[in-house]
């Protein structure tokens, strides 16, 4: 090994011999043929006697009568002294009886590879520090949220976790467990309140009642047994489902905003799965009205509960009552002229199954769009002349209260939902009207 001693520098030395020779002969000769040669200030036993010369190792190996080895000698001695006692090694002439050549490979500052080492050992080191502080940071946030999050979440009822909003909120969320509630606090959602099962209480029966309701469930089976139990004892106004296999309290907050702004009504959503289409029928209590949690600026996503965004769940649709067609439109389809009966029949034919929706000027198209972006479209000013609307989907009293306001007369649909407030100056079709 190196002597730890003489570190400064490292000479890397190659020796050759025509005959077999040891390790002991090595250093021998090197010793016998140096002494004297460079004075006594260089003399080599002096040198490591006072440290500032190293051992010499030699690693040699003989082969068909020669002999080939390295040597390496340690040096604390200044970069001048070094270089001249490593060009002294090559005056050795002769090992033991045999002649040999001793021929100097490189001269290493020693110092330079313990800075490469230093350099990577304090990376490691710092690495390690900045990991723990980020970690130790995120730690403490974590915890003072979730502890925030723990405070907020109250108990409904005295048993049903929920959201400190449901008590005074007009829109509320039903989720299927209490780490439901706490993923949608997470993401500043108050208004939500756990049905803890299948077996619905009673308390969460009576609320939906009066307040306007959205079941935002897994995407597994388990969320679906949970939709049957409350399509049958309870009213649900809109459905909104995690992806497939999903599970809400697993959602971030992009997807817990999309799967909001996707949901859809219940009737929409009982058509679209005839799974969800079991049990009793209940009659809707609220037709069109207008939920005031849509106003409640200190929790946003409450509004996409309480109020359709874009008109993508065909907007005020009771929970789960049939399509009908009241008796009272007839007449404007019948003042129709058969040539724009037809055309506005053949946009109706061409949307069907893709949820889409047609803005007409005259005959023309002027612009087509997913259903989820209507609402957002009728409420800008400025329609482009666009007089007609054809959508594959389900006129709503919220359809027809935003329609007229956008300068639309003229409203096609697959079919007519129950309509309080009747439509003034604008008409209403359904493809058996125009048929």
């Amino acid at each position: 090994m190196t002597d730890p001693n003489s570190s400064k520098y490292v000479i890397q030395a190659r020796i050759t011999a025509s005959g077999v020779v040891e390790r002991s002969d090595v250093v021998g000769a090197i010793f016998g043929q140096t002494e004297g040669l460079l004075g006594n200030e260089l003399d080599l036993r002096d040198m490591q006697k006072s440290g500032r010369m190293g051992r010499i190792e030699v690693d040699i190996k003989s082969s068909k009568g020669k002999s080939i080895g390295e040597i390496t000698i340690a040096s604390s001695m200044d970069q001048v002294e070094t270089s001249v006692f490593a060009a002294a090694l090559e005056t050795v002439e002769r090992v033991g009886p045999c002649k040999a050549t001793l021929k100097v490979i490189s001269l290493e500052d020693s110092r330079a590879g313990k800075r490469d080492q230093i350099i990577e050992r304090a990376r490691e080191l710092l690495l390690g520090i900045v990991t723990e502080s980020r970690s130790a940071g995120v730690n403490i946030t974590d915890s003072v949220r979730q502890l925030i999050q723990t405070d907020e979440i109250v108990s409904y009822g005295g048993k049903l976790p929920a959201g400190p909003n449901v008590e005074n909120s007009d829109a509320i969320i039903l989720v299927e467990g209490r780490s439901d509630v706490l993923n949608l606090l997470r993401h500043s959602i108050k208004n939500a309140i756990s049905v803890e099962g299948t077996n619905i209480p009673k308390e969460i029966v009576e609320l939906c009642k009066s307040r306007t309701v959205t079941a935002f469930v897994d995407g597994d089976r388990g969320g679906e047994m949970i939709l049957r139990e409350l399509f049958q004892v309870a009213e649900i106004n809109y459905v909104a489902r995690a992806p497939t296999n999903t599970e809400v309290e697993h959602l971030g907050h992009k997807q817990i905003m999309k799967c909001l702004r996707d949901k859809s009504t219940t009737e929409l959503f009982k058509d679209q799965n005839k799974w969800a289409q079991d049990g009793k029928k209940k009659r809707s209590r609220r037709g069109g009205r207008k939920s005031k949690a849509s106003k409640d600026t200190k929790a946003p996503a409450e509004a996409l509960a309480a109020v359709p965004s874009a008109a993508a769940e065909e907007p005020a649709a009771p929970a789960e009552a049939p399509a009908e067609e009241p008796a009272a439109e007839p007449e404007a389809v019948k003042a129709a002229a058969p040539a724009e009966a037809q055309a506005l029949l053949e946009h109706l034919d061409a949307l069907k199954g893709s949820k889409n929706v047609r803005l007409l000027s005259g005959e023309k198209l002027s612009d087509e769009l997913p259903i989820t972006k209507l609402q957002e479209k009728l409420q800008k000013k400025g329609n482009n002349g666009v007089t007609a609307l054809v959508m594959d989907g389900i006129i709503t009293q919220r359809l027809v209260d935003l329609a007229p306001e956008a300068g639309i007369s003229t409203v096609v649909a697959e079919k007519k939902g129950p309509l309080p407030r009747k439509p003034v100056g604008l008409s209403l079709y359904t493809r058996s009207d125009l048929s």
